[in-house]
């Protein structure tokens, strides 16, 4: 029923749309608070273990897109060396899921739990992603000893929910993390996944510690009123103009594009937290300066871009009471590159180059 109505509404409304999404997206919180959920009653995370007995949630529907045209250009943040920091760039080649590597589980905020996270994730990195315990230092010693589609021996974890063409049916729509939880279509493959690590505007980078874990986003963004969302969604050509809170439609020759910035504030002691945020937060939005207590390491941004079909007609996973929602649009990190090769890149960023 959801996957005819989507496809229903991708043919019938994007001549309507632009009248129906004229006001401009606003600017989500990017902030170090609480994370996007573990299981509820914990108070973390992005959400609970799924028992599946929650109903698949609606949407998106026609108002949950805008034409990018339509969104005003907004100027810059602070950026990587705009105050005497670094301003380099490191980028880790690590592929972009041309293998399909899925699973619907989340080792950092929900470990060991069989579709912990409700929906389906890409993976990019380490390869090892289904023998995870309730353990860190055992999930740890696997990510260790995984093969790896990074370059350079970088067995770092990178994975987000999937994008799917909502217009056709899913190979797993029978599938926990899949239709039984309400994610519906075709999963596409990213056309492009760029892995950048980037400087500070204020101050120079210091190593990430191995294992450090990190998250962007909220998969309970559209239920928990906007906190800790860090969606940021554009078409190629058009990166000027992010849409918060609404999906994209890309004119001809352009792109969907997702971008996921990471927080680089580190507090110099922790690898993880309960709240698996308060050990890395971001920088100062007004400044770029890190937090006093904490130091700049490299900041992550991953950059996907999509060919979708034509209209409304595609939505991102989530937990299916989040009904699709762009602004829950997330991603999750383990850092598990050699000593050798993170030196490599601090260098390179303090130095100013791109390697």
């Amino acid at each position: 029923m959801l996957l005819a109505a989507l496809a229903a509404a991708g043919a019938l409304a994007t001549a309507a749309l632009v009248a129906a999404t004229a006001a401009p997206p606003t600017a989500a919180p990017v902030d170090g608070g609480t994370r996007e959920g573990a299981p509820e009653d914990t108070g973390g995370g992005y959400g609970g273990e799924g028992d599946g007995d929650d109903p698949p949630g609606p949407g998106p529907g026609p108002e949950d897109f805008v034409d990018i045209r339509d969104v005003p250009p907004a100027p810059p943040g602070p950026q990587p060396g705009d105050a005497g920091g670094a301003d380099g760039v490191y980028r880790a080649e690590c592929g972009r899921n041309e293998n399909g590597l899925f699973n619907s589980e989340n080792v950092i905020v929900a470990p060991g739990v069989p579709n912990g996270a409700q929906h389906t994730h890409d993976y990019v990195g380490n390869q090892d992603i289904n023998r995870f315990t309730d353990d860190v230092e055992a999930n740890n010693a696997i990510l260790a000893q995984g093969d790896t589609s990074c370059a350079d021996g970088d067995r770092s974890m990178h994975y987000w929910p999937v994008l799917r063409d909502i217009t056709q049916e899913g190979a797993d729509a029978g599938a926990p993390g899949g239709g039984l939880d309400g994610n519906v279509g075709r999963i596409l493959t990213p056309r492009s996944a760029a892995i950048e690590f980037r400087g500070n505007a204020v101050d120079e980078v210091v190593p990430m510690p191995r294992f450090l874990q990190a998250i962007t986003g909220n998969a309970r963004a559209a239920t928990s009123g906007g906190e800790n969302a860090n969606a940021q969604w554009t078409c190629t050509g058009f990166e000027d103009r992010i849409s918060t809170d609404r999906y994209p439609l890309c004119p001809d020759g352009s792109d969907v594009t997702r971008i996921m910035d990471f927080p680089s504030c580190w507090d110099g002691r922790n690898t993880e937290s309960e709240d698996n945020r308060s050990h890395i937060v971001f920088p100062d939005p007004e400044t770029g300066a890190c937090p006093g207590g904490t130091r700049p390491v490299p900041q992550l941004r991953q950059t996907l871009v999509y060919e979708v079909p034509e209209g409304p007609a595609f939505a991102v996973d989530g937990f299916p009471e989040e009904g699709h929602a762009a602004v829950t649009d997330h991603s999750d990190f383990i850092n598990v590159m050699p000593d050798g090769l993170m030196d490599k890149a601090v260098a390179c960023i303090n130095s100013g180059r791109a390697c």
